[in-house]
């Protein structure tokens, strides 16, 4: 999963699921890239709630992750 900086409305970023959900699988994640903030959701519940996370937090998290380099977000 590569992200990219979303340019339209903050309001409706792009969301990219991840690999590992399915319709059979437990649930996952689905990640959104805007200028200032990346966002994750449920992919399960994409109504509910939201998580926020600034560009430094986020890779800093995605840094400890084995093999998920692919997750950063790019300009």
């Amino acid at each position: 999963m590569t992200l990219k900086s979303h340019v339209g409305s903050c309001a409706s970023p792009e969301w990219i699921k991840s690999s590992y959900s399915n319709g059979d699988g437990p649930s996952c994640v689905e990640v959104a890239a805007t200028p200032d903030t990346v966002h994750v959701r449920d992919s399960k519940n994409p109504q509910g709630p939201q998580l926020a996370f600034g560009p430094a937090p986020w890779a800093d998290f995605t840094r400890t992750l084995p093999g998920t380099g692919h997750l950063r977000p790019h300009a």
